[in-house]
């Protein structure tokens, strides 16, 4: 077993696991979008960042990649990682704002605005359907085509695959085939229609100081403690 700091608790985890998997197992609540535990981890859509090192020699790190080491000082809901979850999240729905998925985990990170011009797009380029095809359903039957910002999910060719066999695991997985209650012609870019509350502790502590999902957190100020 290898010992860390978790959110100021010293912890154990099994070597094996990815920092993921091991805040995971505490029960803290890391929002993903590529990640499933059935498929290899890929770490592209960066919603599950983390923060890692001490006092001031921090950086961001994807958690479902990032290996875990002896004595690695982790903090999960920090406000540089708050901030940069909803940044994040700012882009993929300015992307996909049909999403259903995405939405619900806007209304979970309490953002209130998407200050870019929605692009209406149906793939966030998580690569769910391609590993699902590959190591699930063992066809390869999709894959990536193109670079930057041409890239796109298609067959071989873009035509039709005779390895595809319209099992339907590729929409199971993929997290905006499910349209927002809205519809794909809705008024707003965000929903917020669920939204849940903020961790009022962050702005004052540096970090969330309750990781329940929405925050209850009513953490008082020394100060204000009589």
């Amino acid at each position: 077993m290898v010992s860390f700091m978790l959110n100021g608790a010293q912890v154990q985890a099994d070597p094996k696991w990815n920092l993921l998997e091991a805040v995971q197992f505490y029960g803290i609540n890391i929002p993903t979008l590529c990640h499933d535990e059935g498929l290899t981890p890929y770490g592209v859509c960066r919603m599950c960042v983390v923060e890692v090192g001490d006092q001031n020699r921090t950086k961001l790190v994807a958690s479902c990649m990032h290996p875990i080491t002896e004595g690695l000082n982790v903090r999960t809901h920090s406000s540089r990682v708050i901030k940069t979850r909803k940044m994040i999240l700012e882009l993929l729905i300015a992307r996909c704002p049909s999403s259903k998925k995405l939405q619900d985990m806007a209304a979970m990170l309490e953002l209130k605005q998407v200050r870019f011009d929605p692009l209406n797009e149906d793939c966030i380029l998580c690569g769910l359907c391609v590993r699902m095809c590959e190591e699930q359903m063992v066809a390869k039957a999709i894959g990536y085509a193109g670079r930057g910002t041409d890239r796109y999910i298609t067959t071989p060719f873009d035509m039709t695959s005779d390895e595809c066999r319209k099992c339907g695991a590729c929409m199971y997985i993929c997290p905006v085939c499910e349209l927002r209650c809205q519809g794909p012609q809705a008024s707003t870019t965000l929903c917020s229609g669920c939204i849940n509350t903020e961790p009022v502790c962050a702005p004052d502590y540096g970090e969330a100081m309750c990781f329940m999902v929405p925050c209850l957190s009513c953490v008082k100020k020394p100060e204000d403690v009589k």
